[in-house]
C-alpha cells in the first residue's frame, strides 16, 4: 500500500485506520469496516466508491486509482 500511496502522491490521499485504536471506531462503523485489511475507495464527498475486504492485487488496486486520478 505504501508503494501506492508513493505513485498517487498528489492524486490521492491514502488514510489508515488503526484497528487497535478507538478513536478510529466512529469512521469504522461509518464505512461499515469488517476486518482488517478492508480497503475503501472514497470520492471528495465520503461515498464508497469500491472496496476490498481481505486481500486485493496491486493489479487490481491500480486500476480502481487510475480511474478516480485520472
Amino acid at each position: 500500500m505504501h508503494g501506492l500511496e508513493v505513485e498517487y502522491v498528489n492524486k490521492v490521499d491514502f488514510i489508515y485506520l488503526d484497528i487497535d485504536d478507538a478513536r478510529t471506531e466512529p469512521f469504522k462503523q461509518q464505512l461499515g469496516y469488517r476486518y482488517q485489511p478492508h480497503i475503501f475507495l472514497l470520492d471528495g464527498d465520503g461515498n464508497i466508491l469500491e472496496q476490498w475486504v481481505g486481500p486485493v492485487s496491486e493489479a487490481d488496486l491500480k486500476t480502481a486509482l487510475d480511474q478516480v486520478s485520472g
